[in-house]
């Protein structure tokens, strides 16, 4: 599929369009796999119940979006205006958002394994209910995001900025790594919990 044009891309887009608004009836679910996003206008086309696998959405305008419970596995989003968009229910495991402008954005319920969240400005953001495993959120800006119940483990957190995180108390906090993968400095349970705390205090 990586090598489709955007017409039949387009297409594609226009079933998927037209199945979401005949609640499966007509057109056809989205599935697709390795495909470059970039240079295709988005704007009047429904992102979410998709399969975007491996995908590259690398520095576009995505914001407000909807992408709910969209399975994106491995895709990227580098750079990319996510301000206000919506991944709830989505399956954004191995998916690359380095960069984004991920502001107000709603991560409910969302699978985040080993997802990279590296220097991406996630303010506001609502992170609730989700499972982040291995998580990269090294650099990144995680002011008045809340995190109530989901589920921690392994999450790099190297640099992040933690100010007024909200429901740290309600969260799942396995295993937090403060080091680097190559140098993984790892707390666990309530010593994880406690440096999560004290970090958010310190401002």
């Amino acid at each position: 599929m990586g090598r489709v044009n955007k017409e039949k891309i387009v297409d594609l887009m226009v079933l998927h369009r037209i199945w979401i608004e005949t609640i499966g009836e007509k057109g056809e679910k989205l599935s697709v796999d390795e495909i470059d996003f970039r240079g295709i206008d988005l704007t009047e086309y429904p992102l979410d119940q998709a399969y975007m696998t491996a995908c590259i959405f690398d520095g576009m305008n995505l914001s407000n979006k909807d992408m709910f419970a969209s399975l994106m596995c491995s895709s990227t989003f580098r750079s990319t205006n996510l301000k206000n968009a919506d991944f709830y229910k989505a399956d954004v495991s191995y998916v690359d958002f380095t960069n984004a402008n991920a502001q107000n954005a709603r991560f409910a319920k969302s699978d985040c394994i080993e997802t990279i969240f590296i220097k991406v400005d996630l303010t506001n953001a609502v992170l609730v209910n989700s499972l982040f495993d291995h998580s990269d959120f090294r650099e990144a800006t995680l002011q008045n995001v809340d995190v109530s119940g989901s589920y921690f483990e392994g999450v790099l957190l190297k640099g992040a900025k933690l100010t007024g995180i909200k429901g740290i108390e309600e969260a799942n906090i396995k295993s937090i790594n403060i080091g680097t993968p190559e140098c993984p400095i790892l707390l666990e349970g309530e010593k994880a919990r406690q440096w999560f705390i004290n970090r958010v205090k310190d401002g």
